[in-house]
């Protein structure tokens, strides 16, 4: 393990070199990449540095404990040596987590698409919840929301909507979102009182870049039509909403939330790279898992992996056993503690798998 580390210190200080010379400096690219794998690196560099130091002054008090002292100065000894063999533990524990394999889609914008299941206009009205609960979220975190399509229905739900978070780590936090997502509660159409179960589904997919994803003109075909939904006479009764469909794979992106039909199209194209971006990706994945299923979820949207029950004020993520009943803030985007405790399990599983 600290071998592994080392190699890793000596590439950041490799990297510092590099960060110094004109050549790099003189080239946007390179100080770029240079500038962000040192920043990669550097959660383990500050810890292999203070692991090292809290190891030499370990040893420098278990030598201290052998001279002759008197009682209150082998008390103070005793007292330090406990303290650092306990930060050298936590020490060692964070490594282990550092060393980790990393997703190479963790630093990346995502593409959130949320859709009303089973329900109805229940169904569709717990979608823009999520929505909601998502932005809130996501605000509290210093990023940027972007919305790229919403198809409304007439109770001022989302039978579909489609947004991008723009923010370094969205996708290492957001990626556990994917699947269905559960809701009880009475809705506001039932004279009876009674409680009835709807579910939407989430779909979270880190942004493919150009050079993920090449999309040629002569694979796509592109669509103009007027929108539908809210939006206002100058929406509706013009050609301003595109649909793109990639022909090879039949993947198709809509986008009409803009008035301009080269920003809808650019919007749509940005889906649509995503979406094959997301296809390849887990592919891939399939390939190398095979029937194997992580303790956190497979991220299938057809996989139920939270309830959120209203009359009981509960939530529950069913793929970690996590019960809190705080669902007034979880629906107001403090989810923070929900991510996290799914972040720590997918750690534990990939230590236990001593990977």
């Amino acid at each position: 393990m600290l071998d592994r580390l080392q190699a890793l210190v000596d590439r950041y200080e490799k990297l510092s070199e590099l960060l110094c010379d004109p050549d790099v400096a003189s080239d946007n690219k390179k100080l770029r990449d240079y500038s962000k794998e040192q920043s990669d690196l550097q959660p383990s560099y500050e810890a292999y540095t203070e692991y090292k130091t809290v190891v030499e002054e370990l040893e420098a008090a278990k030598q201290m404990q052998n001279e002759k002292l008197d009682d209150e100065m082998r008390e103070m000894v005793k007292m330090e040596i406990d303290e650092l063999s306990a930060r050298q533990q936590e020490l060692e524990e964070q490594i282990r987590i550092l060393l980790l394999p990393k997703d190479p889609n963790d630093d990346k914008n995502v593409i959130i698409e949320i859709r009303g299941a089973a329900g109805g206009d229940e169904a569709a009205l717990f979608a823009a919840d999520l929505y909601r609960m998502y932005t809130r979220y996501a605000e509290s975190q210093g990023w940027k929301i972007e919305l790229m399509d919403v198809n409304e229905n007439d109770v001022g739900g989302f039978k579909e909507v489609i947004f991008m978070i723009n923010g370094r780590g969205a996708y290492s936090k957001m990626k556990y979102e994917s699947g269905a997502h559960r809701v009880q509660r009475i809705p506001a159409t039932e004279s009876g009182g009674r409680i009835h179960t709807s579910t939407s589904t989430v779909a979270v997919m880190p942004e493919a870049e150009d050079l993920d994803i090449q999309i040629h003109d002569k694979d796509i075909r592109v669509d103009t039509f007027c929108s539908s939904g809210a939006g206002g006479q100058s929406v509706n009764t013009t050609k301003s909403a595109v649909r793109v469909t990639h022909v090879p794979t039949g993947i198709v992106a809509t986008c009409q939330d803009g008035k301009s039909q080269n920003s809808n199209k650019e919007k749509a194209l940005q889906v649509l790279r995503t979406r094959i971006f997301d296809m390849m990706r887990q592919e891939e994945e399939a390939k190398y898992a095979g029937e194997r299923k992580s303790k956190v979820g497979t991220g299938d949207r057809s996989e139920r992996i939270r309830t959120y029950n209203f009359p009981q004020s509960r939530v529950t993520d069913h793929r970690i056993g996590l019960t809190m009943h705080r669902l007034d803030q979880v629906m107001n985007g403090e989810i923070e503690e929900i991510l996290s405790a799914l972040t720590i399990a997918q750690q534990a599983e990939l230590m236990d798998k001593g990977e």
